[in-house]
């Protein structure tokens, strides 16, 4: 039997000095093998996240294409046989899918430019003038990011009844014209990035605060500006909680409060709202698709002060 000894130093204790150490070509095999595999189980990971928020769609996408017999049949079926592609136009059918669509639309795009107009000036004036209180108000925005939503529904809901505007598109919309701290605060990082030469250039040339503005740093700023953008629009266009609190008419639904009030109010044809659904969502994807390259670089960018 193999016997282990224990090297005592003069105190009787265990020293570690005078056990052998690892050799080098070990230590620097086990390092390149960590590198070498490291790569390998971070993309495994990715992987597996992509696909627990694949699965919905997927199975989103297999039900629309389903007859009334196949979607509760047990185990699953992934791939529908027959596919029934007349549930799209039949989906359509089942809402008043246009003016729902049109209703979306509305509130997004006036909501979108509102935000980019009043985030970008906002921005600019938090990042390249200096005035009294600048910092100290930028710190106050950053801090209205904490409020929950709950805490300003209340209010919010008496100052737009007030207003006269519950039931119009007004409460969707207007706020969205006095800023977002979240977006302000991407771009102001944005701003911060753009060499001050190129203003210190532009005024020497004449040109006002506004006019450098809307000339020179707002040019040079596109991805950021489409990602805030992008981020609106896509907040707008699936928002369920500001038309469910704020709209009564249904002829003023959007599409999310839309499907969701069709089907609690009528008996629930889950083909067609599944198809109703991948409809609405694959615009949203579509979008992304087309500019993911500019939505990352303008978070990147937006997150890096020069």
């Amino acid at each position: 039997m193999a016997t282990i000894t224990r090297t005592s130093g003069p105190s009787g204790t265990f020293d570690a000095a005078a056990q052998p150490a690892v050799p080098v070509a070990t230590r620097t095999r086990a390092r390149t093998l960590w590198l070498a595999v490291r790569p390998v189980l971070v993309q495994a990971l990715l992987v597996l996240a992509g696909l627990s928020f694949l699965v919905p769609f997927l199975w989103m996408l297999s039900t629309s294409l389903k007859d009334d017999q196949h979607i509760f049949i047990y185990p699953p079926q992934w791939i529908p046989d027959p596919m029934v592609f007349d549930n799209y136009v039949r989906a359509v059918r089942y809402i008043p899918y246009a003016l729902y669509m049109a209703n979306t639309l509305v509130i997004a795009v006036v909501a979108t430019i509102g935000t980019v107009l009043s985030c970008s000036l906002v921005a600019y004036s938090l990042s390249r003038l200096r005035w009294p209180g600048r910092d100290a108000l930028f710190l106050v925005t950053l801090a209205t990011m904490m409020l929950p939503f709950a805490v300003t529904l209340i209010p919010l809901f008496i100052v737009f009844k007030t207003l006269g505007w519950i039931n119009t598109f007004a409460p969707l919309t207007v706020p969205h014209y006095f800023g977002s701290a979240f977006f302000i605060f991407l771009l102001r990082q944005f701003f911060l990035t753009i060499p001050n030469d190129l203003s210190d250039a532009a005024r020497i040339d004449g040109a006002g605060e506004f006019g450098i503005f809307w000339r020179v740093v707002l040019p040079l700023t596109k991805p950021a500006l489409a990602t805030v953008a992008l981020l609106e629009f896509l907040g707008r266009y699936r928002d369920f909680m500001g038309p469910l609190i704020y709209l009564t008419d249904s002829t003023k639904y959007t599409l999310s409060i839309g499907l969701t009030q069709y089907s609690s109010q009528h008996n629930t044809e889950w083909a067609l709202l599944m198809a109703a659904s991948v409809i609405m969502t694959a615009p949203i994807i579509l979008l992304f698709f087309l500019t993911q390259k500019t939505f990352v670089e303008g978070i990147t960018l937006g997150g890096v002060k020069g």
